[in-house]
């Protein structure tokens, strides 16, 4: 059974500020999970507390559904993000990628801009996979349970994208499966807490054999 614990966003910020660089000069910082876990606002409000301490400037954020080449590109966008982005961050030098739109159904002229930064969050499906471990400062992976984050998708983007989000919710099954991704993370995540804390402030980890083992429940 996983055991709930509240801790600090800011103690968080500190911790990763005092691990080691392995992408280069920038510390990574991968926030994985399933989709509607709650990712993206964790992502968020660690940016918020990293920008939040002395000296410290907000750092970049990439989010991995910018990346995606549609619905189909679900777990095989990965070589756009290490040309554009990883890479160049290795090798000392900004990045760049083009954003996707969804609602063009193509990627948008205009590069965003990646820059050489003390930490980088990456977030997304995927984003702790394998293949990028070596270089990661610290790894995070989000859960929630199935039903919740099928409704939080659906009251999101509409209900004409269930098939597409059913598809979408298998391969991830079968990705964090196969990958591991839970149990090499170096923190999980309750992304539907019952704890009563300040959401904006703090976070609540699970630990325990069963926190986040299987990618869609507690």
């Amino acid at each position: 059974m996983a055991v709930a614990v509240v801790e600090a966003y800011a103690t968080l910020a500190r911790r990763v500020l005092a691990r080691p660089a392995r992408l280069g000069r920038t510390r990574l910082v991968a926030v994985d999970g399933p989709s509607g876990a709650g990712k993206s606002v964790f992502a968020t409000r660690l940016a918020d507390a990293l920008a939040d301490l002395p000296g410290s400037a907000r750092p970049p954020v990439v989010h991995t559904d910018d990346l995606l080449d549609g619905w189909a590109d679900q777990l095989t966008f990965w070589s756009r993000l290490e040309r554009c982005v990883l890479a160049p961050l290795r090798a000392g030098r900004p990045g760049a990628y083009h954003r996707y739109s969804w609602v063009r159904r193509a990627f948008l002229p205009r590069p965003v801009p990646v820059p050489v930064a003390p930490v980088l969050l990456v977030e997304g499906v995927s984003a702790a996979r394998a293949a990028i471990r070596p270089e990661l400062s610290l790894a995070v992976f989000v859960t929630a349970p199935a039903g919740l984050r099928l409704t939080r998708a659906v009251g999101r983007d509409g209900a004409e994208i269930l098939p597409e989000l059913r598809r979408w919710h298998a391969g991830e099954r079968t990705h964090f499966a196969a990958d591991a991704t839970a149990p090499h993370a170096d923190l999980v995540v309750d992304g539907a807490p019952s704890l009563p804390h300040d959401e904006r402030r703090y976070y609540v980890r699970l630990t325990g054999p069963d926190a986040g083992s299987d990618g869609t429940t507690r």
